[in-house]
């Protein structure tokens, strides 16, 4: 149409030099006009495509998944088409548009990868299909289907490494270790033949003189106990580290060590606070992590300050059995003075653990050479900012209350750890 419309306007100039030529030139501009409007009325009375879109059931958080388009040409001539997926604000899809030929009567499938990076509920808009008319001079715009919805989880794909080295008995390579147990730690699970290596104090003596033979006691690790996570939820948990904010990396430390609970016969549940105020009761068993993701995956933090006291209250109301409490949140310098009293409260019915996230960045600042005086008040305000954390977690520890002090990368497998911990020592 352009190459067209561009050939009768530099006709128009001929025609200012030869004037004779004028009743041809309007006839050739009628003539395109003609053929414009034939080839816009035959593309638009041409048979629609049928356009279906599938997606998948759920989305991981930064993981692409598979979205699969089906494109039936049901018109009589090969189409030329651009397919674009309405796909959610902030989502990567690099395959988009997809641009090819349509053959008639036959069904295309078009399979492209989307990454969303935003936990909750998110929009797919309607496909648009960019196609050339018959004569090629228009390119007709069509909208199929309807909005849908999916739901994009937290990226539990370390729960998923998990459960198959558990699987495997194998947990070492992802960083979980799994310490000596103490006796006080375990209940007695069943009598079994005696194994070389088995301790003197294992043996049942009376089991072994009814069978004539060496019989120990086989231990598991004691069950039914109950881990509640207390997430904050407010503004400080935006701090980014990394690609993600630190809540999305405290979201997965937390599927992390539910799943481990869960495996060891522990209930979990999980209380936010600082502005998302929202409950999940103790849930157990093997339906449990589908129910924990679809409680956590739209959880978002807000503007609001984190009320530590409010929080504890709240949480000793819903939760009278004794059981670990998890704190997470990104401890500051101004928060002794009402995370101290608020945890003493909480320490007098449970056993309490913080676990504090730090920024990688201040790490890195106090650890690089000083080399210039800009850099020097960073540097003096960085280590300020870490030995006021420091101070509060000591004073903690002086009153027993466990803490944790680590980055967003290393919170999972640190979280798990030391929830193997006290499980082999029986503190709970």
């Amino acid at each position: 149409m352009l190459a067209l419309a561009l050939l009768w306007t530099l006709g128009g100039v001929l025609v200012v030099r030869f004037p004779q030529w004028g009743g041809g030139w309007w006839l050739a501009g009628a003539g395109i006009g003609l053929l414009a409007l034939v080839d816009a009325v035959a593309g638009a009375w041409e048979k629609r495509l049928v356009v279906t879109r599938r997606l998948p059931g759920r989305f991981a958080q930064g993981e692409p998944g598979e979205v699969r388009l089906s494109v039936l040409n049901e018109g009589g001539r090969a189409i030329e088409v651009d397919v674009f997926d309405g796909i959610p604000q902030g989502a990567l899809a690099p395959t988009l548009p997809w641009s090819g030929m349509l053959e008639p009567g036959r069904e295309t499938r078009v399979f492209h990868p989307v990454s969303l990076f935003e936990r909750g509920l998110k929009a797919f808009g309607p496909v648009h299909v960019r196609r050339r008319s018959p004569l090629g001079l228009w390119q007709l715009k069509s909208i199929y289907g309807e909005a849908e919805t999916v739901r994009v989880y937290p990226n539990y794909e370390p729960v998923v490494k998990m459960a198959l080295l558990a699987m495997q008995h194998r947990d070492s390579p992802l960083g979980i270790v799994r310490r000596a147990r103490a006796g006080t730690s375990r209940d007695f699970h069943q009598l079994r033949d005696y194994r070389d290596g088995d301790p003197l104090a294992q043996i049942d003596w009376n089991a072994t003189s009814r069978r004539q033979m060496l019989i120990s006691r086989d231990y598991q690790e004691q069950r039914n106990q109950t881990v509640v996570f207390l997430l904050d939820t407010g503004r400080r948990m935006r701090a980014m580290d990394g690609d993600l904010p630190q809540f999305d990396h405290a979201l997965n430390a937390i599927l992390l060590v539910s799943h481990v609970a869960l495996k060891q016969g522990d209930q979990v549940a999980v209380k936010s606070f600082g502005g998302d105020e929202r409950w999940l009761p103790p849930v157990k068993g093997a339906h449990a992590m589908p129910v924990l993701l679809n409680h956590l995956y739209d959880y978002q933090t807000t503007s609001s300050p984190s009320d530590f006291s409010g929080a504890v209250e709240r949480l000793m109301a819903r939760q009278r059995r004794r059981a670990l409490v998890i704190l997470l949140t990104n401890l500051r310098g101004e928060d002794g003075k009402e995370l101290v009293p608020a945890l003493q409260v909480l320490q007098s019915r449970h056993l309490v653990l913080l676990a504090s996230l730090r920024e990688r960045t201040a790490d890195q600042t106090v650890n690089l050479p000083v080399e210039s005086f800009p850099h020097a008040l960073t540097y003096l305000a960085a280590d300020r900012y870490l030995s006021e954390r420091r101070e509060i977690m000591a004073g903690l520890a002086a009153r027993g209350i466990p803490t944790m002090d680590t980055t967003a990368q290393q919170l999972a497998v640190s979280l798990a750890n030391r929830y193997l911990d006290i499980k082999a020592g029986g503190r709970l």
